[in-house]
């Protein structure tokens, strides 16, 4: 990849760093963005848990009803009857009819709705394929990520932007129509393939538009945009329980995506990485006059003067050298004790903050209360977790900001347990406090993941880290099938999760004014005497 020999960063800084322009292609970004958070979440609903008993001939009425009508107090033991029932020694329904002590396996159930797949597919006692569900769509998403990247580097945001904001609605709409559980889960991973790429591919294509002042503003508005998508699909499952029809109502949009094709520009920054200056020209200057920015003589004349292709008869070492240096690079990784058991460490942070995020999403349903109301308080406080990491990092420093964070979660979350059912605004409020602490951290260690390693590995490093998070999201859909043997066994893990992620994160440096590391040297010294020297000397 070529690298641009203009000055992006200048070019949106005459343009203006967030102008009309650039609001215009962000409220463009923000729909499949929300679609996103919707799409990432539908299974809670769709394989949600319903109530079901074993099905009983002997007393059943037609068609059947899921009220026993007083009879279930001689036929069905104690706990109700969800997969066992009183072995029949008669005919007849009567107390007599029943065993009141040995009980056999049920092999058909009642189902008090159809809203979830669990009754459409008869997953009764089953409850392993329920949670399986989401476990395949962040299986989805790990396989999503390096594929989306490939497309987005290779045939430019822009395209991967659109195909994956499209893509959902076919996989989506597919799986509505499914008629048995495997080929509803095939569709789901088809879903999060296709489809799990489009939120960072838009967070890469607006950061890219925007000067560095508003980086951080552009990346929090988008992540509170996935946050309200989250809540949405809480509001539409309340709406329409029905998975059918839930399924339909939020898939069916996306296909109106296919029309950004001719209002969404590709990223100036990529246009020009690729050598397409004409492109990225035509593009700066339709964004100079929306915005009403004159551009400099010096900006113009870079944008239009025709830049001569290299000889391809000159002998070029260039590419050669740059691939040995980058396996140069990696092999010192490799051999670097601190680089490796830093990469350890943040390893397991994005492995915890992924599994605790995720699973407090899920397991909200499980609590006392109405879950969809449950559900979409969980996902709209992540907007105030956002904020505050804005506010605490530069403030307080990234280890201060972040322990702080994983211990008030941690400790959030060990409580939760404890506190009676009777103090139900206590449960609810401690729920959502853990939930907010997580979001600011998963914020945070963006910031803080890409300054601990030099510039020629960041990248790839950040995305080690965050494809070993992906396991914690693979794992916490299953978090549901702990309740059966403890019901505060999820909230117990999460919290030890918390509190593990804190105090490995005293193992690290603290990177707050630091200059970011351009070599392996430079990393390892971040924290040393030597690297404080480098600290930026403010101006004002």
């Amino acid at each position: 990849m070529s690298k641009p020999d203009q000055d992006v960063d200048g070019i949106l800084l005459e343009l203006g760093q967030f102008g009309r322009y650039q609001l215009q292609i962000y409220c463009l970004i923000f729909l499949p963005i929300l679609f996103s958070g919707v799409y990432n979440s539908q299974y809670i609903f769709a394989a949600a848990d319903l109530q079901y008993r074993c099905k009983v001939p002997e007393c059943e009425s037609s068609p059947p009803q899921f009220p026993t009508n007083g009879w279930g107090a001689w036929a069905l033991p104690e706990d109700g009857g969800r997969c066992q029932r009183l072995q029949p020694v008669g005919s007849g329904c009567n107390v007599d009819s029943f065993h009141p002590t040995i009980t056999v396996s049920c092999d058909q159930w009642v189902y008090k709705s159809n809203d979830s797949i669990v009754a459409e597919f008869d997953l009764a006692c089953q409850d392993w394929k329920r949670t399986l569900v989401g476990t395949i769509h962040s299986a989805g998403i790990f396989v999503s990520l390096p594929l989306t990247a490939y497309i987005s580097d290779t045939f430019g945001r822009r395209v991967a932007f659109i195909v994956t904001a499209v893509s959902p609605a076919v996989a989506g709409l597919a799986r509505s129509f499914a008629n048995n559980y495997i080929l509803y889960l095939s569709l789901e991973f088809l879903d999060a393939i296709v489809g799990a790429g489009v939120y960072t591919t838009g967070f890469v294509l607006a950061l890219e538009l925007v000067g560095i002042k508003k980086r951080v503003l552009g990346g929090n508005l988008i992540s509170c945009t996935f946050a309200v998508g989250q809540a949405v699909v809480a509001v539409v499952a309340w709406a329409t329980p029905y998975w059918r029809t839930m399924t339909r109502i939020i898939y069916a949009p996306s296909l109106l995506f296919i029309l950004y094709y001719f209002v969404i520009e590709e990223s100036v920054r990529w246009l020009l990485s690729k050598g397409k200056k004409k492109e990225a020209a035509r593009i700066i200057f339709k964004a100079a006059a929306i915005n009403k920015r004159k551009l400099s003589p010096e900006t113009i004349k870079q944008l239009t003067e025709e830049t001569p292709e290299p000889s391809k008869q000159t002998n070029d070492p260039t590419p050669a050298h740059s691939a040995n240096e980058k396996s140069s690079i990696m092999l010192q990784v490799l051999k670097s004790k601190v680089l490796m058991s830093r990469t350890c460490i943040c390893s397991f942070w994005w492995m915890s903050v992924t599994f605790i995020y995720y699973g407090l999403s899920i397991n909200s349903v499980s609590l006392a209360g109405n879950s969809y109301v449950n559900y979409i308080l969980t996902s709209l406080i992540e907007i105030p977790g956002y904020c505050l990491s804005i506010v605490t990092l530069d403030r307080f420093g990234r280890k201060r900001s972040i322990i702080t964070a994983f211990f008030l979660c941690g400790i959030s979350l060990v409580v939760l347990p404890f506190v009676p059912l009777s103090l139900l605004w206590l449960q609810t409020s401690l729920n959502l406090f853990a939930k907010l602490c997580i979001s600011m951290v998963f914020s945070s260690i963006y910031v803080y993941t890409g300054e601990l390693y030099p510039t020629g590995l960041r990248h790839r490093m950040m995305a080690a880290c965050s494809m070993v998070g992906r396991i914690g999201q693979i794992i916490a859909p299953q978090t549901p099938l702990l309740m059966l043997y403890m019901e505060s066994l999820p909230y117990l893990l999460f919290g030890m999760m918390a509190g593990c992620s804190g105090l490995l994160m005293l193992l690290t440096p603290e990177t707050l004014s630091l200059s970011l590391p351009d070599t392996i040297q430079q990393a390892e010294g971040i924290g040393s005497t030597s690297s404080k020297k480098d600290r930026p000397v403010p101006t004002s």
